[in-house]
């Protein structure tokens, strides 16, 4: 597990407030370094783990009386966990985030509050909206055995609403798709209908 340097992040901190012409001893401005290093170091939690050590970390699975066929279309389904994250290119938030995911068990199921703390660390990481999708899918093939997955996203990105371009009402939705998502014609109409 990698450890957030929060004292290296306070000194840059106050080298950026100097750059902007800002005083950084003025009250208002003293504490911001310790401040930003806090808020970093929790909301990049993400970043001090690998896909492989959040897999450990959530790997608790339910086989017991759980009864499902080979080449089943039974799916579960989880819609609209809320996450955030922040843009690798420009630091900038990624908000009002959705992930929904859905799998085909494999003889076992994985709790479902799990499912929402995937999301959740994998967003707390420098991202792209693309590898959250990808992230998930992995350690959720990895904890099921389900060669089935799939991650919708639908988020707005700071980097296109507040800045460059500034288009406010933008949205972006990535899909990852993997095993017979992308292949099942059936499968995959289904998983369209529970998005809506």
């Amino acid at each position: 597990m990698k450890k957030i340097n929060k004292e290296e992040i306070e000194k840059h901190i106050r080298g950026i407030l100097i750059a902007l012409g800002e005083n950084p001893d003025r009250e208002g401005l003293k504490d911001t370094p310790k401040r930003v290093a806090s808020m970093y170091e929790e909301v990049f939690d993400g970043m001090c783990y690998t896909n492989d050590e959040i897999v450990d970390m959530f790997n608790k699975t339910f086989e017991d009386d759980l009864c499902v066929s080979e080449n089943s279309n039974d799916i579960v389904f989880i819609k609209d966990i809320e996450i955030f994250s922040h843009c690798e290119h420009h630091l900038a938030l990624m908000y009002n985030m959705k992930v929904s995911i859905a799998y085909v068990p494999n003889k076992k199921v994985i709790g479902l509050s799990k499912i929402a703390r995937i999301a959740d660390m994998v967003g707390r990481r420098l991202q792209l909206q693309e590898r959250i999708g990808t992230d998930i899918a992995e350690i959720m093939e990895k904890i099921t055995n389900s060669a089935d997955v799939a991650v919708i996203i639908e988020g707005e990105h700071g980097c296109m609403t507040t800045r460059g371009i500034k288009k406010a009402n933008s949205k972006t939705i990535t899909t990852t798709l993997r095993g017979r998502f992308n292949t099942d014609i059936i499968l995959n109409n289904k998983l369209m209908m529970l998005y809506k």
